[in-house]
């Protein structure tokens, strides 16, 4: 099979687990004999047209990103034109079997693509604006990108999700057909990412102190829920003296998280240590003694697998793929999103409960080679991909769908019912 992705970010630029993500599934097509390409955009550094590990990318040159909400649509303009334009001549003299793109942001480039080479096109929907809102469009530019994300979903022949939750959004917001939505599960290299121990000491030396060591990493955004998870950190200071937290990662939210611990009077027991790489994520996560990752929205939950990884326990929030991915008191444990008291709660159970936590920490291990692994994620996405091209080639034809605008919140109807 000849596949081209289109990816908005792929390493070295990663802006979140949509690059590994992208990353990981291309190199495992790669590795499984298939014919893999991958078209984004250009990194700092980086080549424009390179093959690594089997995969050839061609990267495109554009400006770097603006995020401003009057400057992003215009800014994803011009990468979709760069995307379209690079892809077309990557595809020249080598036409693929099918185009997968990534998400709203390459929405018009994969439409360029998949009319220009005559490809079906699959679209694999990592999160929705919608979503990312508890079920709200606060805004024009919300508004913008939820229509996208309909149009896209709607011109795909199949669309892939990431758990189960985030295919029940997906039917939900854009009335797919229930047949063309499949849900492959993500995988993780476990050896890949398996922490150095000189590193894990490292990190305990500059980040513990006299109590336990907690640790969670996320895009700082709202729906990431740390801000929860600061609100429970006083009581649980109370429960355990000198109980540290190490918060990991980038976003818009940052300087008010930061306002928070001090408000809060944690500037000592909070550090924010930005956006780390690879190595660096792995030995923070083995050098907790609990990693919780309070989410609001969460599609998957990536960094649950790579937790298990280092056979660190974990406490999750019960909402989306993270509900899937953790199994309470079997994998880890799980709290009511955006409740400090049942966090602070379930952490202290946990901690008081360090040969329990072990165990569940062990299950969760087994659990990742049994269930997430990269291989038979990267052979599932091939069978939808084969289904998505004898549908074109039997000449049926995608239904023309309009546009029905929606106010109020999205997604009641399937919170109601989980």
């Amino acid at each position: 099979m000849r596949v081209l992705h289109v990816s908005w970010e792929y390493p070295p630029l990663v802006y979140g687990g949509l690059g590994h993500h992208v990353h990981a599934l291309a190199e495992a097509q790669a590795a499984a004999g298939h014919d893999v390409a991958v078209v984004t955009q250009l990194a700092d550094g980086a080549a424009a047209d390179e093959v690594v590990n089997g995969v050839r990318v061609a990267r495109a040159g554009v400006e770097p990103i603006r995020t401003g909400a009057g400057e992003l649509l215009g800014w994803v303009a011009g990468l979709n034109r760069a995307l379209a334009r690079t892809g077309t001549a990557l595809a020249t003299p080598w036409r693929p079997d099918v185009v997968h793109a990534h998400d709203w942001v390459v929405a018009d480039a994969a439409r360029t693509l998949r009319d220009a080479l005559e490809a079906p096109l699959v679209v694999t929907v990592h999160a929705t604006e919608a979503g990312r809102h508890q079920g709200w469009l606060p805004g024009d530019l919300s508004r913008a990108i939820h229509r996208t994300e309909w149009r896209l979903v709607g011109d795909a022949r199949r669309v892939v999700t990431s758990s189960d939750a985030m295919r029940r959004e997906v039917l939900a917001l854009f009335d797919a057909a229930p047949l063309r939505v499949a849900v492959v599960r993500p995988g993780l290299d476990v050896a890949a990412w398996r922490a150095r121990p000189r590193d894990v000491t490292a990190v305990r030396a500059r980040h513990r102190g006299e109590g336990p060591l907690l640790v969670t990493a996320a895009r700082l955004e709202y729906e990431k829920g740390v801000h929860t998870l600061l609100e429970a950190v006083p009581r649980l200071r109370r429960r355990f003296p000198g109980l540290r937290l190490v918060v990991v990662g980038r976003g818009s939210q940052r300087e008010v998280l930061e306002q928070q611990a001090r408000t809060s009077r944690l500037s000592r027991a909070v550090d924010f240590t930005g956006w780390l790489d690879a190595h660096a994520l792995a030995a923070t996560l083995a050098a907790a003694d609990l990693v919780v990752l309070p989410s609001v929205y969460e599609p998957f939950g990536l960094l649950a697998l790579e937790t298990a990884a280092q056979g660190t326990p974990i406490a999750v929030s019960r909402t989306g793929g993270l509900a899937e991915t953790v199994v309470d008191g079997v994998t880890g444990r799980t709290f009511a999103p955006l409740d400090p008291r049942d966090l602070a709660q379930v952490v202290t159970q946990v901690l008081d409960d360090p040969r329990n936590a072990s165990a569940m920490a062990r299950a969760a291990f087994r659990r990742l080679g049994a269930e997430h692994d990269w291989s038979s994620a990267a052979e599932r996405t091939v069978e939808v991909y084969a289904d998505a091209v004898a549908e074109r080639d039997s000449g049926a034809r995608l239904p023309r769908r309009r546009f029905v605008a929606r106010d109020g919140d999205l997604l009641a109807g399937i919170r109601g019912s989980a």
